[in-house]
């Protein structure tokens, strides 16, 4: 079968539209002694997420369907695939509808586009795999297909009607399916904050990776991955075995991919990781686990807030005046223009909060709402709320401490690397050398003791790809010396070619960095050569101190407990006592809870935002980019606009 676009206002004609798929699959079905009648339906001549499949009963060339009169399968059938199953689903699994929702969302852009944004689209031609192998192929299926008790996802098999080749893969409910999804109206809450033990002080985890009941193949298959269509593992990378997904979301008229990851020195694991990362994308760029329940303008939902606070969108920062002139149909933040509210918790007050959408989630459809565009700072995944949380207050900690560290354009303390009681940092350290790599550290942190460390990989030949920078933190400094080391050791082998490929462009940046506009520019801008003379302030030659002297001594970081609410305790009255709140919004998916898992996002109203495009560095504007250094005793008064550095910062 041949999909082609339908003409804008043209419907195709009735009877070529829905003529049903397979018309031999009742009388093989019959012929095999399936049982079940068969029930087929179109694939990708409806938009999926808005009309579900029109299964109906397939009768043989008599009018009867010669079965026993109960439901087999579903056939889901486009060109030459005919997907068989799921079968029988229960709550929670996939139904015809979900699995046709996952299958149109890995589908190439050229079709999703005729889809979602045009008028359907028509068969083009006959099906010669239409035939009697065919049918009996599916009716075979159908006979065999059943439902899998004690597993967490459906299973459905792809069927190639033309090589008459099956393979077979599952499938995850989705949430906002229009047949069987039941999302709950958001509504106050308050996170579960109980007693977390850890089984050493430096361990933050409370569960192995290997312990999630992950089917990779369900999140990452070409037929209906939930996250994508597939798992790439890099294996020109000669420092650690990453892994790397992308799942395709669509934003007015245009698909944005987003891409998941992980990195670990073996593939299994950063498969793992991977995928629960492309959950936590996915549960952080809209709301998936709840329905938006209140619209209305800031004035309203102040006024009429009771017992519960209200965000003012304009403590974390907006965006200048030149900026809505230069992107006037993004409309600026209104305090009387009604706009979409989420419920998130109040970690000081202990008080439900409402916050703007757009400021908890960040890839709200609809661009021209979104008065600021939000990153994945403060996402995080865990396996309780506690660790959910940590993680995320921990990374807000960390890329305000980054900002601070580079637009501050004033020197950092030094680590030294090889001080470090890690065999696998030092490990790598080494690794990174033998490519050409220099790696260093340096101690970031301003307000708060809790350590962040910025990591640097320089080449040493001055050649392309010649910065590559992260960052981490954590309460271990080894940990957070870690965390910095793994992102740098990943981006590093293949910074010389990226920016290669991208030369042209990223030149481009360097005379004008108003083309810096996406959060991949920020990087790769920093692997050009010439932009290293804005990072001497960092980069100039120092003493150094020892991870020991550093975090023990000069400045002693908090000490870790057994109890990771301890911690957490620990890390919010450092927040609280500095004069911010800390709000959490609940982003889990059922897909995740089911897992086990939460997610969150943590704002800290008042901390500097991370922002991608020059256009949009709110943190350059902020009060705070000026006070915190002399604030926390470092400089003896406060920096001037002209002081900072004039380069958008490099953070992946």
């Amino acid at each position: 079968m041949t999909i082609t676009p339908a003409r804008p206002g043209v419907a195709p004609p009735d009877t070529q539209r829905r003529a049903r798929p397979l018309p031999g699959l009742a009388a093989a079905v019959a012929a095999v002694g399936a049982g079940g009648r068969p029930r087929t339906a179109w694939l990708g001549l409806d938009d999926a997420f808005r009309v579900a499949p029109d299964l109906d009963d397939t009768a043989g060339p008599d009018g009867t369907d010669g079965t026993d009169g109960t439901d087999g399968p579903p056939v889901l059938v486009h060109d030459r695939q005919a997907l068989v199953g799921p079968v029988a689903p229960v709550p929670g699994e996939a139904c015809p509808t979900c699995l046709a929702r996952r299958w149109q969302a890995v589908r190439p852009e050229t079709l999703r586009t005729a889809l979602e944004l045009g008028h359907g689209a028509r068969h083009g031609v006959d099906e010669p795999w239409a035939n009697p192998f065919a049918d009996l192929t599916v009716a075979s299926l159908s006979a065999l297909v059943g439902p899998r008790p004690g597993t967490l996802h459906a299973e459905v098999h792809d069927v190639d009607l033309e090589r008459l080749h099956v393979t077979r893969h599952a499938v995850v409910a989705d949430p906002e399916c229009q047949s069987c999804g039941a999302l709950p109206e958001d509504a106050p809450w308050q996170p579960h904050l109980a007693a977390s033990p850890k089984p050493a002080p430096d361990s933050y985890r409370g569960r192995s990776i290997f312990d999630y009941d992950l089917d990779l193949d369900a999140y990452a298959n070409p037929v209906c991955g939930a996250l994508g269509p597939g798992i790439v593992r890099d294996v020109t990378s000669t420092t650690t075995s990453a892994t790397v997904g992308c799942l395709m979301v669509r934003s007015a008229e245009y698909l944005r991919e987003t891409f998941w990851g992980g990195h670990d020195d073996r593939f299994d694991v950063s498969a793992r990781i991977g995928v629960l990362e492309g959950l936590e994308r996915a549960a952080g760029m809209r709301p998936r686990g709840v329905t938006t329940a209140v619209t209305a303008s800031y004035h309203e939902v102040a006024a009429d807030a009771g017992g519960a606070g209200v965000l003012d969108p304009r403590t974390c920062g907006l965006y200048d005046d030149a900026f809505h002139a230069e992107h006037p149909w993004i409309h600026p933040f209104d305090p009387d223009r009604p706009i979409r509210w989420v419920w998130a918790h109040s970690l000081r007050d202990d008080r439900p909060v409402l916050v703007p959408e757009v400021q908890a989630y960040y890839h709200i459809p609809g661009q021209e709402n979104r008065f600021v565009q939000e990153s994945s700072s403060g996402c995080a995944t865990g396996a309780s709320e506690v660790e959910a949380t940590w993680f995320g207050l921990l990374e807000v900690l960390e890329r305000d401490a980054f900002l601070l560290g580079w637009y501050g354009g004033r020197p950092l303390p030094e680590i030294d690397v090889a001080s470090s009681a890690n065999l696998s940092t030092r490990a790598t350290v080494e690794r990174l050398a033998l490519h050409g790599y220099r790696a260093r550290f340096f101690d970031a942190r301003v307000t708060f003791p809790v350590p962040v460390v910025i990591g640097v990989a320089e080449r040493v030949d001055g050649g392309m790809g010649r910065l590559c920078f992260g960052a981490g933190a954590s309460l271990d400094p080894e940990v957070a010396i870690e965390g910095a080391l793994c992102e740098i050791a990943t981006d590093a082998p293949n910074s010389r070619l990226r920016c290669t490929n991208h030369e042209p462009r990223l030149r481009a940046m360097v005379d004008d960095f108003a083309h810096v506009q996406s959060l991949h520019d920020h990087p790769l801008l920093h692997g050009i050569p010439e932009m290293r003379g804005y990072s001497d302030f960092l980069l100039a030659e120092q003493p150094t101190s020892t991870v020991h002297q550093r975090f023990e001594v000069d400045r002693p970081r908090p000490r870790p407990s057994l109890d990771l609410r301890t911690d957490l305790d620990t890390v919010l009255g450092l927040v609280t006592d500095a004069g911010f709140d800390v709000l959490v919004v609940d982003q889990t998916m059922p897909e995740q809870r089911a897992l086990g898992l939460h997610t969150v996002s943590v704002l800290v109203p008042g901390l500097l935002p991370l922002d991608f495009g020059w256009s949009r560095q709110r943190a350059r504007s902020q009060p705070r980019m000026l006070t915190a250094r002399r604030e926390a005793g470092l400089d003896d008064r406060d920096l001037t606009a002209e002081e900072l550095t004039p380069a958008p910062h490099p953070l992946p």
